[in-house]
């Protein structure tokens, strides 16, 4: 069961994503809260394996929840699901430790995949955010992919398209554990935290 809390401060919203999560088997809600200061202690108690965040909240922001979750449970997965998507709230969440990013248009099934995902690793971002995300970058990086190994650059460019370590290991015909050991190696010489990070160097540095 994946562990959820859920932190909004639209009742309607939050108890409607609630009602929805409780009918999927691999899913369990352990708390909700609706201010992001509310959600800490939560979180604390119920150490949940992922958390639905909204940014935009009256009694403390979601970015500054971000944070103080990143730092009490760093293996916790924190999917921010928001109504905004301006430069001031995606890369302060993004540098806060925000695993994942969807609008509150995404379907309840957009939702779940997104949770489902997220403890496999696997970063979501709507494409919007994305968009965003890479407008936003005008100067490219040093180039520290020239460090990657040919099959270090390979993956690297099936996480630029999106590609999850199965789908990858498909098209490379490579095992699963040989993916897993490639994008540790990648994330660690791109200097990036995740796969979210490594996709916008990609995209940033024009590699596709």
């Amino acid at each position: 069961m994946v562990r959820v809390v859920v932190v909004d401060d639209h009742d309607v919203v939050r108890k409607g994503i609630i009602a929805y999560l409780t009918t999927e088997p691999e899913i369990e809600v352990v708390g909700e809260a609706s201010s992001g200061n509310a959600s800490i202690a939560i979180i604390e108690k119920e150490k949940p394996d992922v958390v639905l965040m909204d940014l935009m909240m009256e009694d403390g922001d979601g970015v500054e929840a971000t944070q103080k979750i990143s730092e009490v449970l760093p293996s916790c997965k924190v999917i921010i699901l928001t109504s905004f998507y301006d430069d001031e709230q995606i890369f302060p969440a993004l540098e806060a430790g925000a695993f994942s990013y969807l609008l509150k248009t995404a379907s309840a099934t957009e939702i779940v995949q997104a949770i489902l995902k997220a403890v496999k690793g696997e970063n979501v971002i709507e494409p919007k955010i994305a968009g965003k995300m890479l407008s936003n970058f005008r100067q490219p990086e040093k180039k520290l992919h020239d460090e990657l190994t040919e099959r270090e650059l390979e993956v690297l460019l099936c996480i630029g398209n999106g590609m999850t370590n199965q789908e990858i290991s498909e098209h490379l015909f490579i095992g699963i554990k040989t993916v897993k050991t490639h994008v540790s190696n990648i994330l660690s010489k791109l200097e990036v935290k995740d796969r979210t990070q490594a996709a916008v160097y990609v995209h940033r540095n024009q590699l596709l």
